[in-house]
């Protein structure tokens, strides 16, 4: 696959601001492993290989194990995952795929049993700011970084 172009060079200013909003979702107090699995998961919905790659390999380094990465496509049907962490992930799912999804009321109140009103704004923009990536990513064909093994 070949990329279309460099976004970040094409639109520094746009790209700043959604920097910038990256940073303030790093920072709003949610957990990191949580926030690096509803990336993940949205990624896999949104097919984005460059945000798998990156998240993936930052959720390792940050100490995730790699039953829960495998596992998380079926996080449904897999005890590896906290209530928590089942209700972000329901709720990634929901808002990513709002189009069809209307984001269901009882997605919505296992999201609140786990979370307050703000952090579900938080999670939220969370989700937001990875379809953003992963939409910008898939959308000019972004390349992830090659691994340091063999092609078969």
């Amino acid at each position: 696959m070949k990329p279309r172009f460099d976004y970040y060079q094409a639109a520094p200013n746009a790209l700043a601001a959604q920097l910038a909003l990256s940073n303030y979702v790093r920072d709003c107090g949610l957990e990191h492993s949580l926030l690096e699995l509803v990336k993940t998961r949205a990624s896999q919905l949104n097919g984005c290989a460059y945000c798998l790659e990156m998240h993936t390999r930052e959720s390792r380094a940050a100490g995730e194990t790699e039953p829960r990465l495998h596992l998380l496509a079926a996080w449904h049907e897999s005890p590896l995952y906290t209530e928590r962490e089942r209700a972000a992930l329901a709720w990634t799912e929901a808002v990513t795929l709002v189009a069809t999804s209307r984001v269901p009321d009882e997605v919505y109140e296992a999201a609140r049993a786990q979370f307050s009103e703000a952090e579900l704004v938080k999670l939220t923009l969370a989700i937001s700011v990875i379809n953003t990536w992963n939409r910008l990513a898939v959308s000019f064909r972004a390349v992830h970084p090659m691994p340091e093994i063999p092609l078969k």
